[in-house]
């Protein structure tokens, strides 16, 4: 059983931490901060093919599948790895009682074997983009180069960073649980930083870049062994040791060691990495101080999404921390309709009605970037945004591979980012 836990931290002295952001931020260490899980550690670098940049899962429209893709920064497989899809299901948001494991290996570069437990397996070339058929016909997989379909101005964070960081040293302070209280003409001018590059229209910093992506669409009877509540993660692995796990987008990247040095940070981040969801607790501390920051860029402290105003400092965040720290995308697979990230926890924690028949997830489309940092400032799904709304290129979320062919002019790690 998974179950989402809590943990008590210690919290840091206001002008310490204070001291710290400046010096973190100013120095450049949150630059990767929003690439959703692009690059999150030395060890994704050093190996981009076990390199997890984002997961999706949401159901199709016709209620009878759950779609699944894992992008991969690498331009190609290893056979070294495996790659996996966990999908927990349960009846009731925040615990799950079973799970199932989609597992694919590579024995070439267009020979793929994915298994489904006992229930089913694929094995052949899953290049085309009808893809390759298990053979109970329970699902089909297709892998290989896709545009990526995340988007995000990076370099519009990173300015917004160093405007925060610049405000920490001549002279904003923390309040007592560690948010920032930054005046009106600061919040404007961290906002007016997000929304653009270089001073100029936002740009995508993923624009054109090729993903190996990992495509499924899977019965759904297959993953609701335990309930209609499914909670999905991704990982990759050698025979003996996890290197990379990803559930939502963003949390690890942009919070996890937000106020430790590089070395620091990057520690945590493996650690993160070589966790599972279940024993993920350990990070809420981390967790709470990069909450803490966001939730000042707007100049109001405690409008954060699930911050307690009226708890002790310590608590303020703790709701979110733990949530965030339970790393996994959750689906109502009870619903064919799915718009919104954090859709499931909106209805759960939120009162939110109007969700209880979405099923959440994220496919390709969703605006998860902006999604993410609007709860995180202002406690609401939009009015929080880095200037860009879609990807460049033209994604579905009903007709597989759902991602878009790959640029003619794409970006890969083989030929680098473009900054």
């Amino acid at each position: 059983m998974m179950t989402i836990m809590n943990r008590s931290f210690k919290r840091e002295k206001p002008l310490v931490v204070a001291a710290l952001l400046a010096t973190v931020i100013l120095l450049g260490t949150a630059g990767s901060a929003d690439a959703s899980d692009h690059l999150d550690t030395p060890t994704a670098i050093a190996n981009p093919q076990a390199d997890i940049g984002d997961v999706f899962a949401w159901t199709s429209p016709n209620g009878r599948q759950l779609n699944l893709i894992m992008d991969i920064v690498g331009h190609t497989f290893s056979e070294k790895l495996q790659y996996a899809f966990h999908i927990d299901s349960g009846k009731q948001f925040g615990e799950t009682t079973a799970t199932t494991s989609i597992v694919c290996r590579f024995r070439a570069a267009n020979a793929v074997e994915c298994r489904v437990g006992d229930v089913d397996y694929a094995r052949g070339d899953a290049s085309s983009t009808v893809g390759l058929q298990g053979r109970h016909h329970r699902f089909r997989v297709f892998a290989g180069s896709r545009d990526d379909p995340f988007f995000n101005n990076v370099r519009g964070t990173r300015a917004a960073y160093q405007k925060a960081a610049a405000a920490l040293k001549n002279g904003a302070v923390l309040d007592t649980a560690g948010c920032p209280i930054f005046n009106q003409a600061t919040s404007e001018a961290i906002f007016y930083e997000w929304r653009r590059t270089d001073g100029g229209p936002p740009k995508n910093f993923l624009a054109g870049w090729t993903a190996s992506s990992i495509v499924i669409s899977i019965d759904l009877d297959v993953v609701t062994k335990g309930g209609k509540l499914l909670a999905v993660w991704g990982t990759t692995s050698t025979a003996d040791k996890q290197l990379n796990r990803v559930g939502r987008p963003l949390t690890k990247n942009a919070l996890l060691g937000l106020f430790a040095p590089d070395e620091v940070g990057d520690q945590l981040k493996e650690e993160w990495n070589a966790a599972i969801p279940a024993m993920s607790a350990r990070f809420i501390p981390e967790l709470q101080k990069g909450l803490a920051l966001y939730d000042g860029f707007d100049g109001k402290c405690g409008n954060q999404w699930l911050a307690n105003r009226e708890a002790a400092p310590e608590m303020r965040y703790r709701a979110l921390a733990t949530l965030l720290a339970d790393d996994r995308l959750w689906v109502n697979s009870a619903s064919s309709v799915c718009t919104q990230l954090f859709g499931v926890e909106l209805a759960s924690l939120a009162d939110q009605p109007a969700l209880k028949g979405d099923c959440g997830g994220r496919s390709p489309n969703y605006n998860a970037a902006n999604v993410w940092r609007s709860l995180l400032v202002a406690g609401t799904v939009v009015g929080v945004d880095d200037g860009l709304d879609h990807d460049e290129r033209e994604h579905s979320a009903t007709v597989f591979p759902f991602l878009a062919a790959p640029d003619a002019k794409s970006v890969s790690i083989e030929n680098g980012y473009k900054e």
